[in-house]
C-alpha cells in the first residue's frame, strides 16, 4: 500500500476516534491491505496523538483467548500503542460515554518492565527477568469501525482495538505468581460474569509478552524499561455502558475495579 494511502486511512481512524464516530471496515474498501499495512496505518495514527500532546507509555496485546477470537472472528494476537491519556487508577470513574464508541471490558494482567526486551528470541524466561511487578488490570476496549465488523487487518489499524484501561493498586514480583493456574473472577454490577486462567491467554501471559516483544522486532522496536505491557484477557469481552460497575480479582495477584460514566 502506498504510503499516501497509510497517511489517509490513518487520518481517518484518527478522526473517528476524536469524534467518536465509527467507520466502514477498511478491509471492506481497501482490497489489497495486508497485516503489515495496517501496523503502519496504526503508527500514523499514534504520531497524531503524540502531537496533540499524548505520551506513549507502554504497548497492548490483543485477541490472545479462545473465547475473544472466537467473539471478534480473529485468530491471531495483535498489538497497539498505549498512552498516558489512556491510563486510569481502580476505583475511578472512567469516562466512557464521553471518550469511546462501542466500549468493551475485559480482565487481564498488566506488566511494568524494568529492563528492555528486544526480539528475535525473547523467550518466557525473559520476559520474567524483564519485569518488575505485575499487576491487576481492566482494559476496555473500543472500535472506531462499525459493529466491531473487523479481520484482522481492521483491527490492526484501529490500534488493535484500543480504548482506555484501569490499573489496580497492587504490585506483585513476577517471581511470586503462577501465570498459568492464576486465576481471575469478574464481577458486573454484584454478579459473576466470568471466570479465566492466565492459561487463557496463549497458555501464559508471559508468552503474549514474549510473542509482543518479538513481534516488535520484525518492526524494528522494542519494548523498553518502564514500559507498562496488557498481556491480553483472560475471560470474555463484556459490553458497558455508563452506569455499570466492574470488578476483578487474580489470585495471587490482587484486585481492581471501575465505574462507568
Amino acid at each position: 500500500m502506498r504510503d499516501v494511502d497509510i497517511a489517509r486511512l490513518g487520518d481517518e481512524l484518527y478522526g473517528a476516534m476524536r469524534a467518536r464516530k465509527a467507520v466502514a471496515p477498511l478491509t471492506s474498501r481497501e482490497a489489497d491491505v495486508t497485516i503489515a499495512d495496517a501496523y503502519h496505518v496504526s503508527l500514523h495514527t499514534l504520531r497524531r496523538r503524540l502531537a496533540d500532546g499524548e505520551r506513549l507509555i507502554g504497548k497492548k496485546i490483543g485477541v490472545t483467548s479462545k473465547p475473544v477470537q472466537r467473539m471478534l472472528d480473529v485468530h491471531q494476537p495483535d498489538f497497539g500503542y498505549l498512552t498516558d491519556r489512556m491510563k486510569f487508577s481502580s476505583g475511578c470513574e472512567l469516562p466512557i460515554s464521553t471518550q469511546l464508541i462501542q466500549p468493551r471490558a475485559e480482565g487481564e494482567i498488566a506488566f511494568e518492565l524494568k529492563r528492555d526486551l528486544v526480539g528475535p528470541g525473547v523467550t518466557n524466561e525473559d520476559v520474567l527477568a524483564a519485569t518488575e511487578c505485575v499487576m491487576p488490570c481492566f482494559e476496555v476496549v473500543d472500535s472506531r469501525i462499525e459493529a466491531w465488523k473487523i479481520r484482522i487487518q481492521d483491527t490492526v489499524a484501529d490500534n488493535a482495538s484500543s480504548g482506555l484501561f484501569v490499573l489496580g493498586d497492587d504490585r506483585v514480583k513476577p517471581g511470586d505468581v503462577d501465570f498459568y493456574s492464576c486465576g481471575m473472577v469478574v464481577e458486573k454490577n454484584g454478579e459473576i460474569i466470568s471466570t479465566g486462567a492466565g492459561a487463557a491467554a496463549l497458555g501464559s501471559p508471559l508468552t503474549c509478552v514474549a510473542w509482543l516483544a518479538n513481534t516488535l522486532g520484525t518492526f524494528g522496536e522494542k519494548l523498553v524499561a518502564g514500559d507498562i505491557v496488557l498481556s491480553g484477557s483472560l475471560v470474555p469481552l463484556e459490553p458497558v455502558v455508563a452506569g455499570d460497575e466492574m470488578k476483578l480479582v487474580i489470585g495471587g495477584i490482587g484486585r481492581a475495579s471501575v465505574r462507568f460514566v
